[in-house]
C-alpha cells in the first residue's frame, strides 16, 4: 500500500471517526457529568473503539468470507453507506447509522453501558468504519500494509482520546460555525472517497464496463 493510499484511508477513517464531530454528541451525552467522569468515560470508549477496529482488522476478511462476499462486492456496498453518511453530513442531518434513531437517544442515558453504545458503537466504529476497515484490510498485500492501516486507525483513536478527554476544553473553543464547516468538509472528502470505492468495485465485479 502506497503514500497516497495510506493517505486516501486516513482521509477515508478520519472523516468517519472525526472527533470534532462526534464531539456535540458526545458532549450532549455527558450533560451534567463531571470534568473526572468525562475522561473515564473518554479512555473507556478509546479502549472499546480499539478493541472493536482490532477484531474487524484481523477477522473482517474471514467474515465476509464466511458469506460468500468478495471484497469488490463490499467495496460498492461500502462506498454506498459510505455515500449515504457524507450526503447526510453534506446537508446536516443527523446519522440514523451512526448516532442513533430518535426512539433510541430518548434512553441513551437510561444505558448502563454508554461508553460502549452509542458512543463507541454506532456513533465511533459504525457502518462507515466497519465497511471502511473491511475494504482497506481486503486489499491489504501483506502484513506491512495491515499495520499501515492499524496505525492510521491508532492515530485517529488517540486523536478522539485527546479530543474527549478535553471535551470541556473544545466544547468552548470550538463554535457551532466551525463544527458545521468542518462536517461539510468531511463531508465532501469522504463523498469523493466513497465514490471512487463504487467505481472501482463495479469495474472490478463488471469488467465489461472497464
Amino acid at each position: 500500500m502506497d503514500h497516497a493510499e495510506l493517505t486516501k484511508a486516513f482521509g477515508a477513517f478520519f472523516a468517519i471517526m472525526n472527533p470534532f464531530v462526534n464531539l456535540p454528541m458526545f458532549l450532549a451525552l455527558t450533560a451534567g457529568f463531571t470534568v473526572a467522569q468525562q475522561r473515564i468515560l473518554a479512555t473507556k470508549i478509546t479502549i472499546f473503539s480499539a478493541i472493536m477496529c482490532a477484531v474487524i482488522l484481523l477477522a473482517g476478511q474471514q467474515i465476509i468470507d464466511f458469506f460468500g462476499i468478495t471484497v469488490d462486492q463490499f467495496r460498492i456496498a461500502g462506498g454506498v453507506v459510505l455515500a449515504h453518511i457524507a450526503w447526510s453530513m453534506l446537508n446536516g442531518n443527523s446519522i440514523a447509522s451512526h448516532h442513533g434513531t430518535e426512539k433510541e437517544q430518548d434512553h441513551m442515558q437510561e444505558l448502563s453501558g454508554l461508553a460502549f453504545y452509542p458512543i463507541t458503537f454506532p456513533m465511533i466504529v459504525g457502518p462507515g468504519t466497519i465497511a471502511t476497515l473491511i475494504i482497506y484490510t481486503g486489499h491489504a498485500k501483506g502484513i506491512e500494509d495491515l499495520i499501515g492501516v492499524g496505525g492510521i486507525v491508532g492515530v485517529i483513536l488517540a486523536m478522539l482520546f485527546v479530543v474527549f478527554f478535553f471535551a470541556a476544553f473544545f466544547g468552548k473553543v470550538l463554535s457551532d460555525t466551525m463544527r458545521v464547516i468542518m462536517s461539510r468538509l468531511m463531508g465532501m472528502i469522504l463523498l469523493v472517497i466513497a465514490l471512487e470505492m463504487i467505481v472501482v468495485g463495479t469495474k472490478a465485479v463488471f469488467p465489461g464496463l472497464a
